[in-house]
């Protein structure tokens, strides 16, 4: 396990610094009362057990499969609620953009800019990413190759971006699901930058209908795998009932279950520490 701490040494965010770090909240901005449910249980159960934690909230969902899916509140409204989360919280956030555009703005009040998974290899958004000096976190695209996130990791830093994170999801696979390759994990530990599993997104099963699928009782068991080979966070979507959440209720988590999941975490997380 590398010590990162020299890569973000400017940051508000403690992810390659030792505890393992947990970006959880709701797939989309929902209600105040939602919204600090959800970051107030995963935030204290962190804190429990020795975790770092990053409230995750998305102010537009722009790449949906339906154009009838909500979206969420928009980059005005959705920063100055992103603003409120962080100070009533306490702790930091992180939202997804889509557009060169928007980077400015959200630099203001997140702490880590995240670059969606479809949109890993656009030149004009990581560069715009990079120039507001925020962290930036990648997903790496479903068509991607492990390997080829160096060009990404390559693009950040030419447009001066210090503090890097990339983030494996899953690829696409012939029988409509999404296969982790822990292989190419392994390949993407050795960048040199932290390493984020996104447990809920890994879990979709797209093609399945108008809205991607999903098998949300394996990202639990693939959460701990990846935890056990060594990355320095874990991606968690959750919300207190599923089947009511504004977005990706086919993989979101039931906030319920994350307490004890985190505690399983963190103990995975001390043994492989000791190695």
């Amino acid at each position: 396990m590398l010590d990162l701490s020299s890569f973000f040494s400017q940051s508000a965010v403690p992810f390659g610094r030792g505890p393992l770090l947990i970006i959880g909240g709701p797939c989309v901005l929902e209600s105040d009362e939602i919204n600090m449910l959800i970051g107030g249980t995963l935030r204290d159960a962190c804190a429990k057990n020795g975790l770092n934690f990053v409230f995750k909230a998305s102010f537009d969902k722009a790449n949906r499969s339906s154009i009838l899916s909500p979206r969420g509140p928009g980059l005005a409204r959705g920063c100055e609620m992103l603003a409120q989360l962080k100070s009533r919280l306490g702790v930091p956030v992180t939202t997804d953009i889509h557009e060169p555009s928007q980077a400015a703005r959200a630099a203001q009040v997140v702490d880590i800019l995240q670059i969606p998974a479809f949109l890993a290899r656009q030149t004009d958004l990581l560069a715009a990413a990079a120039a507001t000096g925020r962290a930036v976190n990648v997903k790496k695209g479903q068509f991607m190759a492990p390997a080829e996130m160096a060009g990404a990791i390559g693009k950040l830093r030419e447009g001066g971006a210090k503090e890097i994170m990339v983030t494996e999801r899953g690829s696409f696979f012939g029988y409509h699901r999404l296969v982790n390759d822990f292989a190419g994990l392994g390949e993407m530990l050795e960048m040199r930058v932290p390493v984020c599993f996104d447990a809920t997104h890994s879990t979709q099963r797209p093609g399945e209908g108008a809205t991607s699928g999903g098998q949300p009782e394996r990202a639990p068991l693939l959460a701990r795998a990846a935890v056990a080979a060594g990355v320095d966070a874990i991606f968690l979507e959750c919300h207190p009932d599923p089947s009511q959440s504004l977005s990706d209720r086919a993989t979101i988590q039931p906030l319920d279950q994350m307490p004890e999941l985190l505690s399983t975490l963190a103990a995975i997380r001390t043994v492989v520490a000791r190695r």
